[in-house]
């Protein structure tokens, strides 16, 4: 990312970049977020209306009508961040309080739990893509490793050749929110993905640097034309509508993962408790706190997690 600070405050933000970065964090996505709060103070000073730190901060947050209390909260988490940097070498610098958005700081947002009937259908509108054999063959595996994996987008993506090792069963997922792991895989999936590796190999060279999925051309795929492509066969399907963004993500084959999990565990009647802290270290999470966000209850699920409830707990009739 082109990291152009260009406001009075660029040397304490690059600084503040440097210092997370140095304890290890990639802070990509919040220094995205930091480099709009720098155009905007850039902004008021070209027009003469910079003011306070308490007001170009109070006034960027608010810069847009309509935006949402969990996208606000985000962004203030971020600048906030800073100002607690900048306090370390000024005490009397300005911090804004966590009480700034009175609103509830929780997404209302519902994920979309497919159905196995609609995943297979999403797999099947991949032979509809246009373009060579080895793009619908792409696309589907990539879907495929989605959702047998609950893997996050980027990570998938990000997968290179030898982090695929279907000898023994494993994907190798490098450092992502600051922790790698390995992520077992079944025999169906190792045999979808040895179908793709011997057409990916006359596509592109095994090179330990390129991605595991590419394109016809060879080429990585990025995570906005891969998501637009499921994008494309949502729409295809019927799941999502013609424009907007309203309609299942592709992020949502990860909710789907978990909670058809979740469903199968309740089904084979395990003790979930003992299993969420597995499911949990499987999908990346530092704690099951992380993995409840995911679990959402379906109507198939609450009918199996009733029927449990009544029968463990129903009185017998007493016998007279």
């Amino acid at each position: 990312m082109n990291e152009n600070f260009s406001s009075h405050l660029s040397t304490d933000m690059k600084e503040f970049l440097r210092f997370k970065r140095a304890l290890g964090y990639k802070y990509i996505r919040s220094a995205a977020t930091l480099l709009s709060f720098d155009r905007f103070v850039a902004q008021c000073s070209r027009t003469g209306a910079d003011g306070s730190l308490e007001s170009l901060i109070y006034n960027w947050l608010a810069r847009i009508e309509g935006r949402k209390p969990f996208t606000i909260s985000s962004d203030l988490a971020v600048v906030r961040q800073f100002c607690l940097f900048l306090r370390r070498k000024d005490p009397r610098a300005f911090v804004p309080s966590h009480d700034w958005i009175s609103e509830p700081k929780t997404t209302q947002f519902r994920p979309y739990i497919f159905s196995r009937k609609e995943v297979l259908a999403l797999l099947e509108s991949t032979n509809s893509l246009r373009g060579s054999r080895f793009r619908a063959l792409s696309i589907r595996t990539l879907l495929l490793v989605l959702y047998c994996t609950g893997l996050r987008f980027g990570e998938a993506l990000r997968l290179r050749p030898d982090d695929v090792d279907v000898d023994n069963r494993v994907l190798r997922i490098r450092e992502t929110k600051g922790k790698a792991r390995f992520v077992p895989i079944r025999d169906d999936l190792c045999r979808e993905l040895r179908k793709y590796v011997g057409e990916r190999n006359r596509v592109a060279k095994r090179n330990p640097q390129t991605s595991f999925f590419v394109r016809t051309n060879g080429q990585s795929y990025s995570i906005s034309a891969a998501s637009y492509t499921v994008r494309f066969l949502l729409r295809r399907i019927g799941l999502k509508p013609a424009k907007g963004r309203s309609g299942p993500r592709p992020y949502d084959l990860r909710h789907t993962f978990a909670v058809h999990r979740l469903t199968q565990w309740y089904r084979s009647g395990v003790d979930i408790h003992s299993r969420l802290p597995l499911l949990s270290a499987y999908m990346g999470h530092e704690n099951i706190l992380g993995t409840e966000d995911y679990l959402t209850a379906t109507p198939d699920l609450l009918a199996i997690a009733g029927r449990r409830f009544e029968s463990r707990f129903r009185r017998t009739p007493k016998r007279k």
